[in-house]
């Protein structure tokens, strides 16, 4: 299994917030969003500070992609 993280990025897109201004606002840092661009695992509480931020559920921002 892995995770992708490609909802967020569009979603980031649709409400025209950059990366690093949700990553400045949340607190987290510049490896945890390369963390992200690389869809590697992040924790729950980062997750949970982003949905929070742009007002979503986890399943808006992220899925896991059986293989």
């Amino acid at each position: 299994m892995r995770v992708s993280y490609k909802r967020l990025w569009k979603l980031l897109i649709d409400k025209e917030i950059k990366k690093t201004k949700m990553g400045e606002a949340i607190g987290i840092s510049t490896s945890t969003l390369s963390k992200l661009n690389r869809d590697e695992y992040v924790s729950l509480d980062v997750l949970v500070r982003i949905c929070a931020y742009l007002e979503c559920q986890i399943s808006d921002i992220c899925e896991v992609i059986h293989v």
